[in-house]
């Protein structure tokens, strides 16, 4: 379809009348002061980690048992959350050993070179796992402050304290958690056939 034509006056006056918008706009808040601590470049996108002194949010109204179970799983998964931020801690500081250092130098052979870039990749991958653990654990923490923690998300039973102490983020009780890794064995296969 062809668009008509308006007179060249009809269109200059639209142009002058203000842009009518559907919704409303939020005002802009004010920028920080120049003085402000700058962040590095992402720091935003990095988690904010709760201090681990700080006393946890507890849910309003807990019977003294429930009291117990909420202060007995938070000891646990900060515990854990420490453990595992040790064990970050530990293999990010590390760096690279003088013998790994003459390796590196000497290595004339590709398969040493090959050898060391496989050492460095695996130590890689195990920092990548360890973050994901600490991620978790302070997800089980928010569904902890929220109430929520030690509660399967499928059924709604109370996940058993003997798997949260193997498996402190644990969202799904064992027999949901079974049933997810079947529908998930079976998806996998018919996608291979």
């Amino acid at each position: 379809m062809a668009a008509k034509a308006q007179p060249k006056k009809q269109v200059a006056e639209k142009a002058k009348q203000p842009v009518k918008t559907m919704s409303k706009t939020k005002p802009i808040s004010p920028m920080k002061d120049s003085n402000s601590s700058k962040e590095p470049a992402g720091a935003a996108a990095l988690p904010v980690e709760p201090e681990p002194e700080a006393k946890p949010k507890r849910p309003a109204m807990l019977t003294p048992d429930q009291q117990e179970r909420y202060d007995s799983l938070h000891r646990m998964l900060m515990a854990k959350r420490q453990e595992i931020l040790k064990e970050i801690g530990g293999s990010f500081g590390q760096s690279v050993t003088e013998d790994q250092q003459q390796r590196l130098e000497s290595a004339k052979d590709v398969g040493d070179q090959a050898l060391m870039d496989l050492e460095r990749e695996v130590g890689i991958s195990l920092m990548e796992m360890r973050n994901r653990k600490r991620q978790l654990i302070d997800e089980a923490l928010g569904r902890l402050r929220d109430g929520l923690y030690g509660i399967c998300a499928e059924c709604g039973v109370e996940i058993s304290e003997r798997r949260l102490a193997v498996m402190p983020f644990a969202k799904l009780c064992v027999e949901c958690q079974a049933r997810q890794e079947l529908l998930e064995r079976i998806e996998k296969e018919e996608e291979r056939d």
